[in-house]
């Protein structure tokens, strides 16, 4: 007798276009019935691109087909409900991968101040020290701060096919709102300003081919945030915090709206864990394990700490990440196996 249950685990295998991440986990798959060897299953999309339906309708049906004992499947695909005549506009109906970029990676936070920049940086580079072709892409609008940590002022060149060459340092391409501007000049834009540019950068850039993208986003979960998710296919968030409660609490909205948008949490960093004095004690400024709890509570990956060593601040003020700089000191090495473990995960 074939349960929902042996369903679920066969759709398992069917990945969302676009995606690393299957169905069922996005929670599509909403009904199923067996009898008489038929097998019926309904799956319920967010999104209205009927391409989409179509690629999920043909995998699903050819994996259900390899169930024992099933003779025949029919596999219903629902779209969103047609409004006023026509079929509803879904915000997810217009993403587009980035052309020659094979993941495109999130890092987020709920709050500022909790060193996800820096975390970008050095993930940035450490997966390119483990023999990736990486870009960098800072989404922060208001405050960029990936000019200053990478060490890089120059205004980026354009291509005959006017698009934005990313100027490249520590073998990382890099693109920032920071390069087009003059000084301290500051950005005062209202959303429409922000979305417009989120998407040139990530459409307009001759990025060529990679095989990550790091976004680094700014904190909270506003228009930059929204614009990314509904551009791109994200294949991954990272969330940044620290281990006390003002940062934890924040950080649970950061992972709700990743759950909204439909893009798989690969895990969570807590950075500045603690401080460890001349004469070896570790002092836990912030507090001790919040983000592994957390972590646990919410079913994610814990990433791992990331204590606070003056090389990784002198790093990001200088533009030389510890990684980097500091490759094979404890510093470096917690970015590296941090890079390794979601290497694994993305692939």
């Amino acid at each position: 007798m074939i349960d929902h249950a042996a369903v679920l685990k066969a759709l398992s295998g069917v990945k969302y276009p676009g995606y690393s991440r299957d169905i069922v986990s996005f929670g599509l798959v909403k009904t199923s019935e067996f009898k008489d060897g038929l097998l019926r299953v309904g799956v319920q999309l967010t999104s209205a691109n009927p391409e989409v339906a179509r690629q999920i309708q043909q995998e699903a049906t050819r994996v259900l087909r390899g169930l024992e004992g099933v003779a025949n499947v029919e596999v219903r695909v629902e779209m969103p409900a047609a409004q006023g005549g026509a079929a509803a506009q879904n915000v997810w109906a217009n993403q587009a991968r980035v052309a020659g970029v094979r993941r495109v990676l999130a890092v987020a936070s709920g709050k500022g101040g909790v060193g996800k920049s820096t975390c970008s940086v050095n993930l940035a580079c450490a997966l390119q020290k483990l023999g990736a072709k990486v870009g960098l892409l800072d989404c922060d609008i208001y405050g960029p701060s990936i000019p200053l940590m990478m060490g890089v002022h120059q205004r980026p060149t354009v291509s005959e096919q006017e698009k934005l060459i990313p100027p490249v340092q520590y073998g990382v391409k890099l693109m920032s709102i920071g390069f087009l501007l003059d000084g301290d000049q500051p950005i005062i834009w209202r959303g429409p300003m922000i979305v417009k540019t989120i998407q040139q950068f990530l459409h307009a850039v001759e990025w060529g081919e990679l095989d990550y993208l790091v976004v680094d986003l700014p904190p909270g979960t506003g228009d930059a945030q929204l614009t990314l998710c509904q551009t791109v296919p994200l294949d991954g968030g990272v969330i940044v915090t620290t281990p006390q409660e003002a940062s934890l609490g924040v950080v649970r909205k950061g992972i709700r709206m990743f759950e909204k948008v439909n893009v798989p949490l690969l895990g969570l960093i807590e950075n500045m864990s603690y401080f460890t004095t001349p004469a070896g004690e570790r002092v836990h400024i912030f507090g001790d394990g919040g983000g592994r709890r957390e972590a646990a509570r919410q079913g994610i990956p814990f990433l791992g700490e990331i204590p606070i060593y003056p090389a990784i601040r002198e790093g990001g003020d200088q533009g030389l990440p510890v990684v980097c700089s500091h490759a094979t000191a404890p510093e470096g090495q917690a970015f590296l196996t941090m890079a390794e473990a979601l290497r694994k995960q993305l692939e």
